[in-house]
């Protein structure tokens, strides 16, 4: 690889990222403020090229995902050296440079000068499709199961204050038939109204497991409380009309993968912790949030 005539460093955000370009003096010869946008970054790519006057430049960056993504990728689609630099190092090399204030200006400097100096930086690459694939489908089922814990415990909280037989009753998180209960049904009085014989037949219409047990247990909780807790009637309003889902996160994580053997397999997101996937996903572990993957 030629020897670079300049060394751009960028600070990057969300909206914008900070552009710093030097010259092997660690004299700075560009300093610009870009938009998040493919045509100012295309732009920028341009301009730092142009000052490089046919030398090569070297890229250095302090993120390597999110919002540097599409300046990565035109980067590296250019056929441009490009470093990665993380945050912790800057912080620690800004030290070394004067001035107390932070700004993105001088980050982008320190990110330029840091690839100047230092020969222990990870280039950048294309990712692996397939990685990249996962961490993306990873990502999104542990947003949906986080959504559903934060409303199972919003749940769970809001029948603690008005109806803590009920609460104790059933295991929400784990057990879908309680929550088509409380669809439907979430007062003592409602449910003594109902009975046992016309409560299971109402959970049996809506599929509910082990229906028998369900209902004796909701009425044996409602024969617990007589009182009537002040609140109770709005709440239960509530929850009818904005009813939890008792859907688990539906998201099909399944992918067909090709073994290092050319033969594509079918894996899936394993279902317990102790399923362990093969050596050809284990090296993928760190791109795809420690995921277990196993063979359908």
């Amino acid at each position: 690889m030629a020897q670079p005539t300049l060394w751009a460093g960028i600070d990057a955000g969300k909206a914008a990222h900070h552009c710093v370009a030097i010259n092997a003096d660690g004299q700075r010869v560009l300093s610009r403020r870009v938009v998040n946008d493919e045509g100012a970054l295309r732009d920028l790519i341009r301009a730092v090229k142009a000052l490089a006057d046919g030398g090569a430049v070297r890229w250095a960056i302090d993120l390597n995902s999110g919002g540097a993504a599409v300046l990565i990728t035109l980067l590296l689609d250019d056929h441009q050296e490009l470093l990665y630099i993380p945050g912790r190092v800057v912080h620690h090399a800004s030290g070394a440079y004067r001035g107390d204030g932070k700004t993105d200006a001088k980050d982008a400097a320190i990110i330029a000068d840091q690839s100047r100096m230092r020969r222990d930086l990870h280039p950048l690459r294309h990712r692996d499709k397939t990685a990249a694939e996962l961490r993306i489908l990873c990502a999104r089922r542990n947003d949906l199961a986080a959504d559903r814990n934060r409303a199972i415990n919003r749940l769970r909280a809001q029948l603690l204050e008005y109806f803590p037989a009920l609460e104790a009753a059933f295991d929400y998180a784990h057990r879908k038939a309680a929550l088509v209960l409380l669809t439907g049904y979430q007062t003592p009085d409602g449910l003594r109204r109902m009975g046992v014989a016309r409560l299971e037949k109402w959970l049996r219409d809506r599929h509910a497991y082990h229906a028998g047990d369900l209902a004796a247990r909701a009425i044996a909780a409602a024969n617990a409380q007589r009182v009537t807790v002040i609140g109770q009637q709005v709440v239960s309003r509530a929850r009818r009309r904005f009813p939890l889902s008792t859907r688990r996160p539906a998201l099909p994580a399944t992918r067909n993968l090709e073994t290092p053997t050319g033969r594509e397999v079918r894996w899936r997101l394993a279902s317990k912790a102790t399923d362990m996937p093969t050596a050809m996903l284990n090296s993928q572990a760190g791109a795809t949030g420690g995921q277990k993957w196993r063979k359908c």
